[in-house]
């Protein structure tokens, strides 16, 4: 005879088994200052049309509504977050964000 449970249907793994590295990375990238788990997603998502990923940040300000785009190694490139629920996107080059009609931080 055998037994059967009812009601139970399988779990779903967790991404904690399914990418352990991952998850680990980005608790590391993000405890270092870096880019947050959110900002980690984003690029993942962004990758452009030859492969490569998008690493310029297209930044709405909140004071002005201005378009600004940052570009790694400005000053401000680290503490700057992409929301995209905002109209705020990621760029794969300054010649995209220029046509786009965003202009450079100026730091």
């Amino acid at each position: 005879m055998s037994y059967r449970q009812r009601g139970r249907s399988p779990q779903q793994r967790s991404v904690l088994r399914t990418a352990p590295g991952l998850v680990i990375a980005a608790v590391a990238v993000g405890a270092a200052g870096g880019m947050t788990a959110t900002d980690l997603i984003a690029t993942w998502d962004s990758l452009g049309s030859n492969g490569t990923s998008c690493n310029i940040k297209g930044n709405i300000s909140i004071d002005s509504g201005e378009r600004i785009f940052h570009v790694p190694g400005q000053k401000y490139y680290s503490q700057t977050r992409i929301r995209p629920e905002y109209g705020e996107r990621w760029f794969c080059s300054e010649e995209e964000a220029w046509a786009a009609g965003w202009r450079k931080a100026y730091r």
